[in-house]
């Protein structure tokens, strides 16, 4: 299996204006298998949330449905990071889409404990259900280190911001396809397989659609993306654009071992304060998404509606993510601290609004945007300044370490069960102070990191 897994060897080394031309070609041809591969993720990722509203007819209540929710985001912590050390070892053409044929077959049987089990077998039932959403989770944390992977070697310090914002909404054309998909998927199929039990009519929307279609998208994939330029005759990128990071030396060329790999990245302290920072950004990212359906709905608002305000709050990510990714490079000269600090600034003011107007559907998707359009710009920062502050050949684990802290103490335990506690129990209204006290702390393990990335305006000073 792992010498399935083994990069490819470097080929010798082309030159000249040919190898320039085919350099770019091949830039573009990775970066859109990554884009696409990463997509068919976020089809196959998050989908529970949208089945939530419609399991309470089933007998499921949202506690025992925030369990099962927690899985995913605990399964893809632990694996964005454990699995990360695979991936700086592996080929990137590979590994991204075994993860998502795994995630879409994983998804599949999520039809199984609702459709054969049931509500009258509760207990049996909720514990498949998070087992398999477990499984879904540590399949999906195998799609981001590879294409963090492909983006240290494919395109340099000075460019990655632009490049990665655009890569990362990939997951928002993923995420954003989860609702309309849900709904017409249901509409289009659902009577194939359970002819007159509508009830049942989501499962083929919310799981068996997406699942097809990610496999379709793996496949796709695996035709676009290559591992790195070497593998390929070409230079490094640093040769080849003439940029390097702070902690570039021809030692980050190199395969390491796993122990070398976690001692570099664990001993890290700035890594740390952005893992931490990464842990409350995704309090608020999931805090508004995965509840959002269930919101509206408790407010009246039909499961299509509900839908199309998911799809909005992805779509809405898309320009957010392009612009902060930009500012970060053009305007911050490859400084990721200052522009996640503004964005989340701003974020605190529409969190506000959404909590005083739960009553008015239009300002409730106004502030979904406008959330959309905030949050995921910090969200790809995070993951773009983690690639930054390591060596490249241990890039996926550093980007692992956030993604760990992200998803089991930001969303799983505090976007996931302490929201969903606290709003059974207390209301909406106060999920809406944790979620603004989270950005602030976001803030404040963000600044922490503002030194550290000064040496790229010295670089652009003596550039000039």
């Amino acid at each position: 299996m792992w010498n399935f897994l083994n990069p490819p060897a470097y080929k010798p080394e082309q030159t000249g204006p040919e190898a320039d031309v085919r350099y770019k070609k091949l830039r573009w041809q990775v970066f859109l298998g990554i884009f696409i591969g990463y997509a068919g993720f976020y089809i196959v990722r998050k989908n529970f949330s949208m089945a939530i509203p419609m399991l309470a007819p089933f007998g499921f209540g949202k506690d025992e449905l925030g369990i099962v929710l927690s899985t995913n985001a605990i399964a893809y912590g632990f694996s964005k990071f454990l699995m990360a050390s695979i991936s700086d070892r592996s080929d990137a053409r590979k590994f991204l889409p075994l993860g998502l044929i795994c995630a879409a077959l994983s998804m599949l049987f999520m039809i199984v404990p609702i459709q054969w089990i049931g509500a009258e077998n509760k207990g049996l039932a909720i514990a498949l259900m998070a087992i398999l959403n477990f499984l879904v989770g540590w399949f999906n944390g195998m799609g981001w280190p590879p294409c963090g992977r492909v983006m240290t070697h494919w395109f340099s310090i000075k460019e990655r911001g632009t490049w990665m914002s655009f890569w990362n909404c990939a997951h928002n054309v993923g995420g954003a396809l989860v609702g309309p998909m849900a709904v017409y998927g249901a509409m289009w199929f659902g009577s194939w397989f359970y002819g007159a039990a509508t009830d049942h009519y989501f499962l083929i929307g919310t799981y068996a659609f997406p699942a097809a279609v990610a496999i379709l998208i793996a496949i796709i994939a695996y035709c676009m993306i290559r591992d790195t330029p070497q593998s390929c005759g070409l230079s490094s990128i640093e040769k080849w654009s003439g940029v390097a990071g702070k902690n570039y030396s021809e030692k980050a060329e190199e395969v390491l071992s796993t122990k070398e790999i976690f001692r570099i990245v664990l001993s890290n302290k700035f890594l740390w304060y952005i893992a931490l920072a990464n842990a409350f950004v995704y309090m608020v990212r999931y805090g508004c998404l995965d509840w959002a359906p269930t919101i509206l709905t408790e407010k009246g608002i039909d499961i299509k509606n509900a839908g199309w305000a998911y799809f909005a709050y992805e779509i809405a990510a898309i320009p957010g993510t392009i612009i902060c990714g930009w500012l970060s490079d053009k305007v911050f000269h490859g400084r990721r601290a200052l522009p996640t600090i503004l964005f989340m600034a701003v974020l605190i003011v529409a969190i506000y609004i959404y909590m005083q107007n739960l009553d008015n559907l239009a300002v409730v998707i106004g502030c979904l945007i406008a959330i959309g359009f905030l949050i995921y710009g910090p969200v790809m920062l995070i993951g773009v300044q983690a690639l930054d502050l390591a060596p490249k050949n241990a890039a996926g684990t550093a980007a692992g370490l956030t993604g760990f802290m992200g998803y089991v103490l930001g969303t799983a335990v505090l976007a996931n069960i302490v929201i969903g506690y606290v709003a059974q129990h207390a209301g909406w209204e106060w999920t809406f102070y944790l979620l603004m006290a989270a950005c602030v702390l976001s803030i404040l393990f963000m600044a922490l990191t503002y030194k550290e990335e000064q040496y790229l305006v010295n670089q652009k000073s003596e550039e000039k």
